[in-house]
């Protein structure tokens, strides 16, 4: 989908500084690419598991999912506090108004 992405930052690779513009440009394609089949998914998809497994133990679709939620908020919160630590103003909220853009809600039986 992006060629050379897992080589340059995949998992288990050393640590690197890609240039800012052009992971932007690789995360819009990736996500732009995957959304409809996310938006798609039922329970049964995401308690199922991946047709590639995590390298270190089998998960479901939605474990994974969960994890990839975690990592993002990981280092979201990694960014705001440094943004903190060099004095920044005014910065955006972590999660956002969650209560109204993306409230629980249960699913249907």
């Amino acid at each position: 989908m992006v060629s050379g992405l897992n080589a340059l930052v995949g998992y288990g690779q050393p640590a690197s500084t890609p240039p800012l513009a052009a992971m932007w440009e690789a995360w819009q394609t990736i996500t732009a690419a995957v959304d409809p089949t996310l938006d798609a998914f039922i329970v049964a998809d995401l308690q199922g598991l991946p047709v590639v497994p995590r390298p270190t133990a089998p998960e479901s679709v939605g474990t994974m999912l969960l994890r990839m939620i975690g990592h993002y908020w990981f280092h979201t919160g990694e960014a705001h506090a440094v943004r903190q630590l060099l004095g920044h103003q005014n910065l955006p909220d972590f999660v956002g108004d969650i209560g109204s853009e993306a409230p629980y809600r249960p699913e249907s039986s």
